[in-house]
């Protein structure tokens, strides 16, 4: 076989291989409509917030759906929503992936996606936790797009409680 051909049958299978591994799956939050289009064999999902189109992954699939949902259902308007904010962590440089304020400015919920696929366990919480080390940021959300979890922070003795659903968004004054 020619290197050429090896090449494109390489390419191929990576292209099979991508498109087939992540299909857009349902998720338990209701149905959207959210813009997709194909440019050379990969998918884009257009990001509502950053007004681009990203490559098209089991997170990113997750994230655009709950950006929808609490614009839609929870009323948080889009200009208050954040995604990935870095923030330093040890040292490292890291991402949450959503940041929502009230319309004063300040932060009231930090949000943690995971692909459908990935199960929700403590190294998920953790990992939000640290984040929130940071941040300090009342609410939590972390979905995998399939389970949804939410808590309130209680910075005074440094725990949190699950809570049944985050609140709508109101006009604090």
């Amino acid at each position: 076989m020619h290197n050429i051909e090896a090449a494109y049958i390489f390419k191929f299978v990576l292209s099979f291989v991508y498109l087939y591994m992540f299909s857009p799956v349902p998720l338990n939050l209701p149905p959207t409509s959210l813009k997709l289009s194909r440019v050379n064999d990969k998918i884009y999902i257009f990001d509502v917030l950053r007004k681009k189109n990203l490559v098209l992954t089991p997170e990113e699939w997750v994230r655009q759906h709950w950006v929808h949902f609490l614009h839609q259902y929870k009323k948080y308007p889009k200009s208050l929503m954040k995604i990935e904010g870095g923030l330093i962590l040890n040292d490292l440089h890291k991402r949450s992936d959503l940041i929502i304020y009230n319309n004063r400015g300040e932060k009231v919920i930090l949000a943690e996606f995971k692909a459908p696929e990935v199960k929700i366990n403590s190294k998920t919480f953790e990992q939000i936790s640290s984040y929130n080390s940071k941040h300090k940021i009342p609410l939590l959300l972390v979905s995998n797009g399939l389970e949804h979890y939410f808590c309130k922070v209680n910075f005074e003795d440094n725990s949190y409680q699950f809570i049944e659903d985050l609140p709508n968004y109101i006009i604090e004054t």
